[in-house]
């Protein structure tokens, strides 16, 4: 459990840099009203809480398949309440920021959620032996 850990944390913050260098891109390229300023906070609260859901979901898949879908849809759940209510208090903050903050959260919430899952589904998969029969 522990390797698949670091894998997923290696993996996680290679997609974060890619994620920060694009980033950057847009707010040297654009003008600066399109990316929010908290753009870089907002790269670290996804990779906090990818990191906690990913652990809870490790946990999980050493016990009882239905123990692991029910953690599954709770961190899903609970990540959602969490999000929902970052953006509402983010937004009733710095009204003058609401829209490109939406914005770019919505887009990093599509990748990481992607990534989240494409990641649990590999981790979780049988491994098949090689063509050799390792």
């Amino acid at each position: 459990m522990k390797s698949a850990y670091i894998k997923y944390l290696r993996h996680l913050l290679i997609f974060s840099a890619i994620l920060g260098i694009i980033g950057l891109v847009i707010r040297f390229t654009l003008p600066k009203s399109y990316l929010s300023p908290a753009f870089p906070f907002l790269l670290v609260f996804f990779i906090s809480t990818s990191l906690l859901s990913f652990y809870y979901l490790l946990l999980s898949t050493q016990k009882r398949f239905i123990k692991f879908v029910n953690t599954y849809l709770l961190t899903i759940i609970v990540k959602l309440f969490l999000y929902a209510g970052v953006m509402i208090a983010y937004a009733f903050i710095n009204r003058f920021d609401a829209i490109p903050f939406m914005l770019g959260f919505f887009i990093l919430y599509l990748c990481y959620t992607i990534f989240e899952a494409v990641s649990i589904v590999k981790y979780t998969q049988p491994q098949e032996p090689d063509s050799k029969g390792r």
